[in-house]
């Protein structure tokens, strides 16, 4: 397989930034609850939705950002490095790396897909990651898992962090992937890992089921923080929710983080309740329409 790593620096404008909301907050905000400063975070997926939101709010968390994804993202701005890279390319990935004092992996294809598909970018591709990490020295890696690991957990089920896994797609399959490759390298080497099991993660929540799913950004990037910031994690699971009144999943065990959700999908219960009939989630199961749809061929 060719090399496909392409680094380039420079100072651009920030990446924009997303429509603000009701819970809306500005990043300089969100990122005083980061006080442990590295020296360098790779965030992988750079340039999908969550990174390019993440992206502006976590300039602080580190001296720089290393950023990349297997498409062109906008060029590097003050405090940014920006690399080209393929993660199924294991030694563009070793180079990828280097240098790096934590990584938050973004990285991945983030619905349903046929399986030669997922086994690239999220079996192989986070394979690589961890394994160049831990050649690297890596201490500590933010995966971005899934709520669609437990996503057959019936609609309602309380779920704490020793929930069976129950995935709901082939999709939920590589999450659970990456969440043992987690555990086996933190066993095995002691590279830690938080793995966020990502609810919905909207500027707010589009329907019935965001309602008990919905992740805000502002509680997602007060979340990395919090991680980021830990003196020790070990192999942490946990929830990535806001205050939900009819969340289905408990982050009980993660109250040494600190960790508190400060916003709530209940300013869009009205709306979205007069919109949608009840029963149209689309599925009696947790992971909704990834539960009810067939295998992609």
């Amino acid at each position: 397989m060719p090399k496909t790593c392409d680094r380039r620096g420079g100072v651009a404008l920030a990446a924009s930034r997303l429509r603000p909301s009701p819970n809306s907050i500005e990043p300089r905000i969100a990122l005083n609850e980061v006080r442990r400063m590295i020296k360098r975070l790779l965030v992988t997926g750079a340039g999908g939705g969550l990174g390019r939101y993440v992206r502006e709010r976590l300039k602080g968390s580190a001296e720089i950002l290393r950023l990349t994804d297997i498409v062109d993202i906008s060029p590097a701005g003050r405090g940014e490095e920006v690399v080209r890279c393929d993660l199924a390319d294991r030694k563009a990935v070793e180079e990828l790396v280097r240098d790096c004092d934590a990584i938050l992996h973004l990285g991945a294809i983030s619905v349903e897909a046929n399986f030669d598909a997922l086994l690239q970018a999220n079996f192989l591709g986070t394979y690589n990651l961890y394994e160049a990490a831990r050649k690297a020295g890596v201490r500590r890696i933010i995966f971005a898992s899934s709520n669609h690991v437990i996503g057959f957990h019936p609609v309602g089920e309380r779920l704490d962090e020793k929930a069976e896994r129950r995935p709901d797609s082939l999709y939920g399959v590589s999450k659970c992937f990456g969440e043992d490759l987690a555990r086996l390298y933190f066993d095995k080497f002691g590279l830690e890992t938080a793995c966020l099991r990502i609810g919905s993660c909207f500027d707010e929540p589009k329907d019935r089921r965001m309602l008990s799913t919905w992740l805000s950004p502002r509680d997602f990037i007060s979340l990395i923080g919090r991680v980021i910031e830990a003196p020790a994690i070990g192999h942490l699971v946990l929830y990535g929710v806001s205050a939900n009144r009819d969340t289905w999943w408990s982050n009980g065990h993660a109250e040494f983080l600190g960790w508190k959700p400060q916003d709530t999908s209940e300013p869009y219960r009205e709306a979205i309740e007069q919109r949608e009939p009840e029963g149209a989630a689309g599925s009696d199961y947790q992971g909704g329409r990834f539960a009810a749809a067939g295998i992609l061929d």
